[in-house]
């Protein structure tokens, strides 16, 4: 295994398997991408829709799948009602947390989401990741890696970094930093405001799930070489910290880490010099760990 087989596996996919979810938006009523859903899903959700009754409010054809309210309260129902009947089949994961559907990070807001639907309908998603470390008086470099505890929904026993989270749609990146901090690794607020926010990542990866176009806003975290965090919320069953190397020989010769955090651990190597500009695999490196999200800008 080499680094770059983390960045090609994040970015597999086949988006010809899928179909436009699009809203009318605006006076105009224009129609616009704000996901992607499955073909071979298209004749259960309409499904979905005829049981939950709101088979009037979608739209599911062959070649896409429209939200017909124009408002996003009246959106947000028509998901709202489908995801309950997807979670009554087995078909998504409900989790009570609601995303924003966007077309892009930042961008207007046409419905609310419940965080397990997002892939089944291929809409833009983000979340935050910490990478915490600690300086030696030599200068070296030690991580701290978080092991997700067995008992845990997804992914199970894997490795991840020292914090992590999606973003929920009623706080701030930075102060769900803190919360998620405080949560999972019992980091005070006080200390959890040093994080840095220093970039972000990006893939698009499929799955049984879907599609998971996601951006990964990254923040680094220097902590004093006599903290040491501490499993909180039961998500994490223990920290360890580990020389910069031995983190890099995980993530080049191994599948420990859960599958995103590997990127977000290359792009702590590549700010912090662990890769060098004459290195073949830099810039393949540098640009993979930036892909664009499908096209959700264009009008169906």
């Amino acid at each position: 295994m080499a680094f770059l087989d983390h960045v090609r596996r994040c970015n597999r996919h086949d988006l010809s398997r899928y179909r436009p979810l699009v809203v009318r938006a605006g006076d105009a009523g224009r129609v616009l991408r704000v996901g992607w859903v499955r073909a071979d899903r298209l004749a259960p959700l309409w499904d979905c829709a005829v049981a939950a009754g709101v088979a009037d409010r979608v739209e599911v054809g062959t070649d896409r799948v429209l939200l017909a309210p124009v408002d996003e309260s009246a959106r947000s129902a028509v998901l709202q009602a489908l995801v309950a009947e997807l979670g009554a089949r087995g078909a998504v994961r409900i989790t009570g947390e609601l995303y924003g559907v966007r077309r892009r990070v930042g961008q207007a807001r046409f419905a609310l989401l419940d965080r397990g639907a997002v892939p089944y309908f291929g809409v833009a998603a983000t979340g935050v990741h910490v990478n915490g470390f600690v300086t030696a008086a030599d200068g070296s470099c030690r991580m701290w890696v978080a092991h997700r505890a067995r008992g845990k929904a997804t992914f199970p026993g894997m490795l991840d970094n020292l914090v992590a989270g999606g973003q929920p749609e009623d706080i701030t990146p930075a102060d769900n930093v803190v919360k998620e901090c405080g949560e999972e690794a019992g980091i005070s607020a006080e200390l959890a405001r040093r994080a840095l926010p220093v970039g972000a990542v990006s893939y698009v990866f499929e799955n049984d799930a879907g599609l998971k176009p996601d951006t990964m806003f990254c923040y680094d975290l220097e902590l004093p070489a006599d903290f040491e965090p501490r499993p909180v919320d039961g998500e994490v069953e223990r920290f360890e910290l580990l020389p910069l190397a031995e983190v890099a020989a995980l993530v080049r010769d191994t599948e420990r880490f859960k599958f995103n955090c590997n990127l977000v651990i290359l792009d702590f190597l590549v700010r912090h010099g662990w890769f060098r500009p004459e290195d073949p695999d830099y810039l393949p490196l540098v640009a993979g760990l930036h892909r664009a999200l499908p096209d959700l800008e264009g009008v169906s």
